[in-house]
């Protein structure tokens, strides 16, 4: 019977990262050189962790690559592999590492120069796997293909059942590592689809996409770029934050020490303002809320200072490939004035976020003796924050 494709199953990336790339140009290895804000390898590590059913990433590795490949990642993790001289040589290695860790119930393998993977190729992929040991995304090709003689042309191609295949690739995990065990070390093989089919089992096609298209010529890299600077979308968040006033406080806001006869009182340092732009960063991303990421019964937050929380904020997007356009803060209180505090406020949260200073504004207001501002029993602040995000998934 066959086994069914379920929410438990165990997904593991391969990602082969172990060539040299010597036709992209360049001082170093493709897989290393950045696009955007990021390594190529990153953001095909970022592609297969934004599918929520990867649960592990191993990378195979060219001899002694392990800390340049931990430097283009940054804090992402990954499970390195020394690699091989053939790729079936590094893919199996990978593999035999995923069995050492565990194992796997499906196995992605992937290659480093398609950095610009969707989610849905992977939905595709293990809806084939219902029915399949193996499964690889492909598209039609469309040009007019013919053979040559020299610079002469000769005859044409039927075109009609040719594809182009890309990755990942999807396999059933022990079967894809049996098929390796059992082939013909004598013989190469340009991707693992073709070593499952040697082995008798049938792979499927799926719709691959345009996005996969591999890295290889400088000119690719060029596009690439293109395409990070073009494919972006804006996203608006709003937070809003309120702590009350009390004795024996400081009190900070918007990450200056402002001085007051009473502080704001809270878990961390209660800087109402600085939350309430975590809190809309946060909405921009579609990212829970200030404390989703840093709970209040957290022991280790108590009197943190909110920068922290800001710089968390930024670098989720960065991570995204994204750029902070605009925040725009308004702080609610009768007393302290905040107009001689404002630049001091500006360049600190413009410090924190790494942006210029033009892109933020803090603007204060009363609420006319109203409410528990008006009262003096506590200040308040709302912000929004706008933000660029790529749109290539």
């Amino acid at each position: 019977m066959r086994r069914s494709m379920t929410s438990n199953s165990r997904i593991v990336a391969l990602i082969v990262a172990a060539g040299q790339g010597s036709r992209a140009g360049g001082d170093i290895p493709k897989q290393y050189r950045q696009i955007g804000s990021k390594s190529v390898l990153a953001h095909a590590h970022d592609a297969l962790t934004a599918h929520g059913g990867v649960s592990a990433i191993h990378i195979v590795l060219s001899e002694g690559e392990e800390d340049r490949a931990q430097a283009a990642l940054g804090d992402r993790i990954a499970h390195f592999v020394t690699g091989a001289d053939s790729r079936r040589g590094s893919v199996r290695a990978g593999l035999e590492s995923i069995a050492s860790a565990g194992g796997a119930d499906i196995v992605l393998i992937h290659d480093a120069a398609r950095p610009f993977l969707p989610p849905s190729v992977i939905d595709r992929l293990l809806a084939a796997l219902e029915d399949a040991e193996g499964a690889i995304p492909a598209l039609p090709v469309a040009d007019t293909l013919v053979r040559s003689d020299g610079a002469r042309m000769g005859d044409g191609v039927d075109r009609a059942d040719l594809h182009r295949v890309q990755t990942p690739q999807a396999f059933r995990f022990e079967t894809i590592l049996a098929a390796h065990h059992d082939w013909d070390e004598t013989q190469e093989a340009t991707d693992d689809a073709q070593i499952l089919r040697a082995w008798g089992h049938d792979v499927i096609l799926v719709q691959g996409d345009e996005r996969l298209e591999k890295l290889t010529y400088p000119e690719d890299f060029d596009r690439a770029e293109a395409r990070i600077m073009d494919a972006r979308t804006t996203r608006v968040g709003m937070g809003y934050d309120v702590h009350r006033l009390a004795p024996n406080e400081e009190l900070w806001l918007g990450g200056v020490l402002v001085p007051h006869d009473r502080g704001l009182a809270g878990h961390s340092d209660a800087d109402v303002a600085l939350h309430a732009i975590v809190d809309a960063i946060l909405g921009a991303l579609a990212d829970g809320d200030i404390g989703s990421h840093f709970p209040p019964s957290d022991p280790q937050w108590r009197g943190a200072s909110s920068d922290r929380f800001l710089a968390h904020a930024r670098d989720l997007v960065l991570k995204r490939a994204g750029r902070i356009d605009h925040v725009d803060l308004t702080i609610i209180c009768e007393a302290p004035k905040i107009g001689p505090h404002r630049d001091a406020m500006r360049a600190r949260i413009a410090e924190i976020l790494a942006v210029p200073l033009d892109r933020i504004s803090v603007k204060a207001t009363t609420t006319e003796r109203l409410g528990f501002a008006g009262r003096r029993e506590g200040i308040a602040a709302q912000a929004v924050a706008t933000l660029s995000l790529p749109t290539l998934f």
